[in-house]
């Protein structure tokens, strides 16, 4: 993390996807307000603790939430960077092991260690 700028390394999953074993890539959001990482994993997620685990098509997968949603702010361990302002976009990212969100103007995606 620098500033407003949020940096999320993780392995690639090479049997699901077109990577070397031990491949990472790295998800940068830019001007984020806020950013949190749940516990939920792939277990939680399919019994239904996740709060998007009916609306979204699969685990494992980045998400980018569209439209008027009351349960965005509901976990209580958010991180705040900056005022949470209304432009901001919001980003879901299903890890292996947990959850990743966060709401930042623009995102990027890189594969190898992060870009300083």
């Amino acid at each position: 993390m620098s500033g407003s700028t949020v940096r999320l390394t993780f392995f690639l999953n090479a049997w699901a996807y077109d990577a070397e074993e031990d491949e990472k890539g790295c998800l940068t959001f830019e001007e984020c307000s806020i950013w949190r990482l749940g516990s939920t994993n792939d277990e939680g997620w399919h019994a239904g603790q996740c709060r998007y685990s009916k609306a979204a098509p699969a685990w494992g997968e980045f998400y980018e939430l569209l439209g008027e949603d009351d349960q965005r702010l509901k976990p209580t361990d958010w991180r705040e960077l900056t005022t949470l302002m209304p432009e901001k976009r919001h980003f879901l990212f299903y890890l292996r092991d947990s959850t990743f969100e966060c709401f930042a103007a623009e995102w990027r995606f890189e594969r190898g260690p992060p870009v300083a």
